[in-house]
């Protein structure tokens, strides 16, 4: 890489530390609808369901809200709906439409909405921490071993320097995207994850190729 490239590189991971870090401070991190303070009803129907005649009815109650529609039960003829907020006027108007849609006799006053409160992001994660501790420990002595003829200390030291340094440029996007940390968190971690392995083997391959030349020289 071009001295110039690189320059401009350091200088936007910069940017999108500084940047992310701000934003974590002044905002937090953003979660999906499941991991943030929402309420919950449940309501059983008593007969299977499509799920988009569901959102039909959410869409009119809750408007643009962020909506969760799950079928609950063995036989699907439960729905659980999730919202960030609900009122007991729009639990009455969602019991009202079920009732209407579905030919039932659901009493709202039946129905309890369940106060669900936030996920921590430490406890999201706290599952993939030793198998990703793991797998970092291996990679990085099949590194050490694998260029040996490179300083170890170096190529150490440079390897888990890339790979945190990967992560917490992806951490600094999604602050500063307002990315919410959901089901596409874990993904994009490990694809992250990869590409910082693939950055350390390539920097490590053309390290050892111009030593080899010297040598020869």
């Amino acid at each position: 890489m071009k001295q110039k490239e690189t320059k401009i590189l350091v200088a936007l991971i910069a940017i999108i530390l500084v940047v992310g870090t701000i934003m974590i401070f002044v905002k937090g991190l953003a979660f999906e609808l499941k991991y943030q303070d929402n309420k919950k009803v449940e309501v059983n129907l008593g007969k299977e369901f499509e799920e988009k005649d569901i959102r039909e009815i959410t869409n009119e109650i809750f408007g643009e809200q962020l909506v969760i529609v799950q079928p609950i039960e063995v036989y699907k003829d439960a729905v659980s709906i999730t919202v960030a907020d609900i009122t007991e006027e729009q639990k009455t108007e969602l019991v009202n439409k079920l009732n209407e849609k579905y030919e039932t006799e659901i009493k709202a006053e039946s129905i309890t909405i369940e106060e669900v409160a936030h996920v921590r992001g430490r406890d999201i994660i706290k599952p993939y921490i030793v198998p990703f501790a793991i797998v970092t420990g291996i990679i990085i002595v099949y590194l050490v071993v694998r260029y040996n003829k490179l300083n170890s200390f170096e190529v150490l030291t440079q390897s888990i320097g890339i790979i945190v340094l990967a992560q917490l440029v992806l951490l600094g996007i999604m602050a500063i995207t307002r990315m919410p940390i959901g089901k596409f968190t874990i993904p994009s971690v490990l694809l992250v994850y990869m590409l910082s392995t693939y950055v350390c083997t390539t920097k490590f391959e053309e390290d050892l190729e111009k030593k080899v030349d010297n040598v020869e020289r």
